[in-house]
């Protein structure tokens, strides 16, 4: 049944059955009933205890399965939810758990057999086995006054479920359902306990796994959506999700955020509504179906049906919505790491490093061992919180001492964490080199926790055996690099042990995301010669690993390292710093570590960098030698002091110099009250603007002018200006800040645009230079740029631009300003921009100077050509190259160059029916609220350090002499903001995918959808020179040919961006927000590539074998080509129109659509993805007047209208 079951799930949605209490309620059973003929004279009244009536009443329970099946149910659900032995003992019933729960599941698979007996053709129906959470909670104290205490344990609760559960599988269950679990520790026993009935029984049944949540979006002992999932997921359910609690209406939101993160089918079933003041439900099965069919639209669920105030009218209503839809298509696995506290921590590239809080360990905290061996255990939480507080991700728990019981203490420590919420919502490393500890505090803890540790010292059979409980446990495990012959402690060895255990783990079917190595942080600099290269040898073995052992974690205890030098804390930092700094580099992830004892790696004083990078890099044989001498240098100094000082010499320079310094070197931390001492001493505020920061200002612009400082630097110089101008602000009257210096730009993007990443840089730089700057933002119209430029005096003005049909309101600003008589200098700048667009089609419409610049960087040494002593000889100069480019593209550009249509067509690809591949299946896919997670991988960051002017390829540059210490803190900037974005959900990703039916007719693609035939027009190449003339039509199969397909999306990384970039924006940080806005930009990019990469593997499902290394997809190495509208085979953007339209974009993603087709958020993508093996990128280039014509009537607009949308593809 279990197979039939997942195939039926893959197809449609599966419908569960509704209330059983609802129903029994109806029949007014009276207490005679319930007792039946065996319990006639039980002690105590029955009446209530509805799983009783299994045995008693079975022709009833019998009455309300069929119900059900006849309303449309393919499940229903057993009388059993209270049949466990802590729920039957408030009737002393507790010894008839296992034949309760065995006729409940007898009465369910008989009535279940005799509808299929009777209804052949209906299908299957199933048997699902109900085990509620019993009424007491393992996870929540009841007694304030010791919350240690629980009313019930973990084995208790295993020894309350097993026999219900024994009772179910022995009675036919086809499925157990955990069902309106309140507390994931219950949840955890009684998935253990059905593992153990399971292993008894030699039958491994299905699992359904549902919470129930509170007002609060959060289980009742604390956990959110996503931490709820992380910590059943080791099940691997048939399915997980929400039942009980709230109506259809109101669990809609929790609902989506599990659909987004489950990675198995999802469940729900919902209550009739909420109850009114009487404890009734009373909303209608139509109000609930309505409802429930925004669940069905969305494609958020696989199984759905109804709890508490349901009945069969409710789930036949249900049903009929359901059969509309099709089921929520099931997610690629991510084969990520989840841990979870009451929140849960994603470990994947937008992590970065995670931070173990070492304090909550005995042997790391003499003050944490002392407080727990005098029983002060509160006072012991207090260090717990510090780490939290402190930066810790996750907290590392450990009593291995002789004078402390090491499993009381675990669980009373672990209990009284779980009471408080700021310690508990991180996950906890259980730490012991005792099974007995280790397994008290799996026991303890309801989110999914991290085992440290185990390993091979005692031979397999253990090893493998405790990983086994691990993994039932839901748990991960740190793999210490032990095996029977001891500590492995060279490389060698390191990289030996680890494949042995990754191959034994894995062949258990233990999650590779689930192991953490721990190749053994050893002490070096000891003296011991032979110890010299573990510190070497440990970040070796932690690059082999990560590169040969497929999704581990790499971990490591910090502090081991510097043994050698306790009491010489300065140099005990910088090893920590320098070897996390490498280890990191190699793949390193996780570190037990006190981040008091380290310091930031470029911060080190030179002598001691290179003293500790010789000592972790095994460089020198006298490395050792050399930090020891040093290390006695220092001893007895005051380091704090010591270190301050040499540190901040230049908080002794006047304060002229001190903000001259600051400015130069990025620091902001002082420099508003540096600014406020000036005018103390003085100077009047714009005094102190003029002389002290616009120096700075001008010197830092020199600089980058000369290559000698890089873009980053330059926006963190323009933060502390920011921050100490606003400091003066309130000092000078009217508020006016404008230095009175140089001339006013005014910089805008042009109406249909809303990019405005590389204005916004041009911007930070063009003030570092002293211009004075007014920036209009995005989608600007012509007239409210040419009126504020004249209003306000503008110098110069700066247009951006993107995508192409902008490049036509560029034109509309020249015209304009032509048509008032003004000349202006026009700056222009953009990726959809050059010097032969602006020289052939801009300047020619304008009397003034139109000048094109690549970058920040050239705009700054062209402003200073057009406002210095040289401008005439510059504009002279212009004037000239412009007129040689126009000349040039007039003899390569003219239409000789060009077939004839009719030619070009004839050299057209041609697709044969046997290069169709047929997709797995068609129709839409929402994507919502996308894991970053899992696009951060698909990061091209060489387009991203390219964006900040830093030249040269990736990852070389990170090498380079001069730019590789900027572009390594640049990227480690990125990466902490990509972990904030990700951990803080500050932007969201949404799409929609479509595969659809097509055919070509003639240079047009139809698409087929429900009937409609939408056209999109395509392009032909009619160069002369190429071997081909190809257009994107070739690449689908002819009208009559056969069957083909397309696949058209929607993509968008921007949602929440404007509110981020105005947060960082209104908090002084420029250099945040450009970074943020770039990362958004190439979020965006990489979406893209994650979902063309699904497309291939599994919507279409063309591309199979192993999946293909980053590096490759990149570069581009695969089937077929993803084309976005703009790009060069396909440069029309008004498809857009089209395209939205057929994936009902807008209405799924919140994508809009501007006037000049420009998508909303602007960090968005729209294109075609096609997989004809022939397939390879290509340029349509320019096209004659005739192929215009022929564009426009196929496209049903004007000639004009084509231009318009074609500037640059026009002779």
């Amino acid at each position: 049944m279990g197979k039939e079951l997942y195939d039926i799930i893959g197809e449609r949605i599966v419908i569960l059955d509704g209330g059983m209490g609802t129903m029994i309620q109806r029949y007014g059973l009276r207490e005679e009933e319930y007792r039946g003929e065996e319990f006639a004279s039980w002690h105590l009244p029955l009446k209530g205890c509805n799983d009783l009536l299994a045995l008693t009443r079975p022709e009833v329970i019998g009455e309300i399965h069929r119900a059900y099946l006849e309303a449309g149910a393919d499940i229903i659900t057993t009388d059993s939810f209270n049949a466990n032995r802590i729920s039957l003992a408030d009737y002393r019933l507790q010894e008839h758990a296992y034949a309760i729960s065995r006729a409940a599941a007898q009465v369910a698979r008989r009535t279940a057999d005799d509808y299929m007996r009777e209804h052949p053709q209906a299908g299957p129906r199933f048997v699902s086995g109900s085990v509620g959470p019993t009424s007491k909670s393992s996870s929540i104290a009841t007694d304030m006054n010791d919350t240690a205490r629980r009313e019930v344990d973990f084995e208790g609760l295993v020894a309350a479920y097993t026999p219900q559960i024994e009772g179910l599988v022995d009675g036919g269950a086809d499925i157990i359902q955990f069902e309106t679990f309140f507390d994931t520790l219950n949840c955890k026993a009684a998935i253990f306990a059905a593992g153990e009935v399971f292993a008894s029984r030699g039958r491994k049944l299905p699992l359904i796994v549902s919470g129930t949540l509170t007002n609060s979006g959060r289980t009742l002992s604390g956990q959110t959506v996503e931490a709820f999932y992380a910590s059943v997921a080791h099940a691997r359910p048939l399915a997980v999700g929400f039942n009980c609690s709230f109506g259809a209406r109101q669990l809609l939101p929790y609902l989506k955020r599990m659909a987004d993160i489950a990675e198995c089918p999802v469940s729900v079933y919902p209550n009739a509504g909420l109850p009114n003041l009487a404890g009734e439900y009373e909303e209608s099965p139509e109000t609930m179906a309505v409802q429930m069919e925004e669940y069905f639209r969305q494609g958020l669920v696989n199984i759905a049906g109804g709890c508490c105030g349901t009945t069969p009218d409710h789930i036949r209503a249900v049903a009929e919505a359901a059969r509309r839809y099709p089921p929520r298509p099931l997610p690629v696995p991510r084969h990520r790491t989840m841990l979870a506290g009451l929140e849960p921590l994603v470990v994947d590239e937008t992590t970065g490093f995670v931070s173990v809080g070492e304090r909550t360990n005995v042997a790391g905290s003499a003050k944490f061992a002392r407080l727990i061996r005098e029983g002060r255990f509160e006072e012991a939480l207090a260090v717990a919180r510090n780490q939290i507080e402190g930066g810790a991700q996750v907290i590392d728990i450990c009593f291995d001492d002789g004078m402390i019981d090491g499993p009381a203490a675990m669980r009373r420590f672990l209990n009284m964490a779980a009471a408080e919420p700021e310690i508990a919502r991180v996950p906890v490393m259980i730490d012991s080199s005792s099974w007995e500890v280790l397994e008290a505090g799996l026991q303890c803890v309801q989110g999914k926790s991290i085992v440290n540790s185990i390993s091979l010292k005692e031979g397999e059979e253990t090893f493998l055996h405790r990983a086994s409980l691990i993994r039932r446990y839901g748990a991960a495990a740190v793999v210490m690099l032990f095996d029977e012959r001891g500590q492995a402690d060279v490389y060698e060895r390191k990289i030996e042990v680890a494949a042995r255990a990754y191959r034994l783990l894995t062949a258990a079917g233990f999650p590779p995301e689930d192991i953490v190595f721990d190749p053994n942080v050893l002490a070096v600099a000891t003296g011991i010669p032979e110890h010299d290269v573990y510190a070497r040898d440990f970040i070796r073995a932690t690059e082999w690993i990560r590169a040969n052992l497929p999704g581990v974690n790499v971990s490591g205890g910090i502090s081991n390292l510097s043994f050698a030098f306790r009491g010489v804390d300065r140099v005990r930092r910088a090893m920590h710093s320098v070897f996390l700094y490498h280890g990191r580099k190699a793949g390193l992830n996780f570190g037990i570590v006190n981040p008091a004892m380290t310091d930031l790696y470029e911060e080190i004083e030179p002598e001691l960098l290179a003293l500790a990078e010789d000592v972790v890099l095994a460089r020198r044989t006298e490395a050792a030698e050399n930090l020891a001498a040093y290390a006695e240098r220092v001893r007895g100094e005051k380091e704090a002091g010591g270190r301050a000082a040499a540190g901040e010499e230049w908080r002794s320079l006047p304060v002229g110099k001190r903000i001259y310094h600051a400015m130069v070197k990025g620091i902001a931390d002082r420099i508003a009250d540096d600014a406020l001492e000036a005018v103390g001493e003085g100077m009047t505020p714009l005094e102190v603007i003029d002389r002290c920061f616009m120096p700075a200002m001008e010197h830092v612009g020199e600089l980058f002018g000369q290559g000698k400082m890089f873009l980053p630097q330059v926006v963190k110089t323009a933060r502390v200006m920011k921050k100490g101008v606003g400091a003066l602000t309130p000092l000078i009257e009217g508020g006016s800040t404008e230095n009175s210096g140089k001339e006013k730009a005014l910089l805008a993007t042009v109406k249909g645009d809303v990019h405005d990443i590389g204005k916004n840089i041009v911007s930070v730089v063009m003030a570092c230079n002293g211009y004075r700057i007014r920036d209009l933002g995005v989608m600007v119209e012509c007239e409210d740029i040419v009126d504020t430029a004249l209003e306000w005096g503008a110098d110069v003005i700066g247009l951006s631009a993107l995508i192409t049909p902008s490049l036509g309101e560029m034109i509309k600003v020249v015209r304009e300003l032509e048509r008032r008589g003004v000349r202006i200098p026009v700056v222009v700048g953009g990726a959809t921009t050059s010097g032969v667009h602006t020289a052939v089609k801009i300047a020619p419409e304008y009397s003034g100077p139109v000048i094109h610049c690549r970058d920040a960087s050239e705009n700054v040494v062209v402003l200073g050509k057009l406002f210095g002593p040289e401008r005439e000889e510059f504009l002279a100069d212009l004037r000239r190259r412009q007129e040689e480019l126009r000349r040039s593209y007039a003899a390569s550009h003219g239409e000789g160059n060009l077939l004839p249509l009719a030619l070009a067509r004839t050299n057209r690809h041609v697709k044969r029916a046997e290069d169709v591949e047929l997709p797995r299946s068609s129709g839409i896919r929402q994507l919502l609220d996308y894991p970053i997670c899992d696009v951060i991988s698909y990061i091209d960051w060489s387009y991203f350090i390219s964006s900040w002017g830093l030249k040269g390829r990736w990852p070389e540059i990170l090498f380079s002499s001069d730019k590789g210490e900027e572009a390594r803190k640049l990227v480690d900037d990125a990466q902490t903001m990509l972990y904030r974005i990700g951990r803080e959900k500050l932007l969201t990703l949404n799409a929609v995918v479509g595969i659809f039916p097509a055919f070509s007719r003639g240079d047009d693609i139809v698409v087929e959808r429900e009937g409609r035939k939408v056209v999109l027009p395509q392009l032909r190449c009619q160069s002369a020179s190429t071997a081909e003339n190809l257009s994107l039509a070739d690449y689908v199969l002819p009208e009559g040919e056969g069957n083909d397909y397309v696949c058209l999306f929607a993509a968008s990384a921007g949602f929440g961006l404007h509110e981020l970039v105005t947060g960082l924006r209104e908090s002084g940080d420029e250099y945040g927000a450009i970074l943020a806005k770039l990362l958004a930009d190439r979020l965006a990019e990489a979406f893209a590539e994650a979902l063309h990469v699904a497309v291939r593997r599994d919507l279409w499902g063309f591309e199979a074998g192993e999946t293909m290394p980053v590096q490759e997809v990149l570069a581009g190495n695969y089937q077929g080509a993803r084309m976005a509208f703009g790009y060069p085979a396909v440069p029309d953007h008004s498809l857009k129109k089209e395209v939205f339209r057929l994936l009902d974009a807008e209405r799924i993603t919140g994508m809009k659509l501007t006037d000049s087709y420009m998508i909303d958020p602007g960090e968005s993508l729209c294109g075609m993805i096609l997989a004809d093996r022939h397939l390879k990128y290509f340029d349509v280039g320019k096209i004659d007047a005739e192929q215009l014509a022929d564009y426009a009537r196929r496209r049903r607009i004007t000639p004009e209208e084509a231009k318009r949308l074609l500037p640059k593809n026009i002779v």
